[in-house]
């Protein structure tokens, strides 16, 4: 092969071993798209291969990978919307003949055990380092550790009382990433030392909830994709299992002084005893 065959967001180049999917950077271009760029997917990462009619005058080619193949898919879990789904190229009908021959191509290249689950991650995960806005806080990860820092107009009395939190690769089993565009919206990183997914994500410390304009599926889901790439993997495998503080550093004092008024705040309310007030104040102090 070696062709290309450009459609509505995205150009399919086909190559002898790959198809590499450059997405569109248009205004139109769904957003995942675009934070995406463009994606190598090998011939052995595809389960199947299919042409089928789409909506006004269009058709789609669309390929399915392997369970297992593609830590974005894995990730999503079936929850993208089909307009974000980065494996299916539309195109307008006319090209319905030259779409067909690809896509014979394509199933002419799979792999005997291509309805097998794949062993490891075929498909490279987004480029780190990475970070977006939740609800409630901060996400951060720079390939060997994820870092949640709360912010005091969001995060839970019970986030608040934990602080901020970094957790390496090695202390993780794996990423719960639930869509911002359906309720409870959240990412939940699971520990290997941990009882995971019983406390409510706005509780659990190793969670950071979405919301209106907050964990946007572009930011949060190649996120998500990236940590479980890594921890697949064994990124960090050197680093101790668990998840500890965030190292201390200078902070604007600003941000300090709104902190410790939310924490008397919640102090007031009876959300917070003496000592983890005075305990939190003095570790809050200590960052100026």
């Amino acid at each position: 092969m070696g062709d290309v065959l450009a459609g509505i967001h995205a150009t399919w180049e086909f190559e002898s071993d790959s198809v590499l999917i450059r997405f569109e950077r248009g205004i139109r271009a769904p957003k995942l798209f675009q934070a995406l760029r463009e994606r190598r997917i090998p011939h052995e990462a595809l389960e199947s291969v299919s042409l089928s009619q789409g909506k006004r005058g269009t058709v789609v080619l669309h390929a399915v990978p392997r369970p297992g193949a593609d830590p974005l898919m894995d990730a999503a879990a079936g929850q993208l919307k089909e307009s974000c789904d980065p494996y299916r190229l539309v195109l307008p009908a006319e090209r319905e003949t030259l779409a067909e021959y690809y896509a014979d191509e394509l199933r002419t290249a799979l792999v005997p055990y291509a309805s097998k689950p794949a062993d490891r991650h075929l498909v490279d995960a987004p480029g780190t380092p990475l970070n977006f806005k939740a609800y409630d806080g901060r996400a951060a990860f720079d390939g060997r550790q994820v870092t949640f820092r709360w912010f005091w107009t969001g995060a839970s009395s019970e986030k608040w009382k934990a602080g901020d939190q970094t957790f390496p690769v090695a202390a993780l089993s794996g990423v719960e990433w639930r869509s911002p565009e359906v309720f409870d919206g959240h990412l939940r990183l699971l520990r290997r030392d941990a009882d995971d997914g019983s406390a409510q994500a706005d509780r659990d410390p190793a969670s950071v909830v979405f919301g209106l304009g907050y964990g946007p599926v572009h930011e949060s889901l190649p996120f998500a994709a990236a940590v479980l790439a890594a921890v697949r993997g064994g990124g960090g495998a050197s680093i101790p299992l668990q998840a500890v503080p965030v190292a201390a550093g200078r902070r604007d004092p600003a941000d300090i002084a709104e902190r410790i008024r939310h924490l008397g705040d919640l102090h007031r309310a009876g959300l917070v005893t003496d000592d983890e007030f005075t305990a939190k104040k003095a570790e809050l102090l200590a960052e100026l």
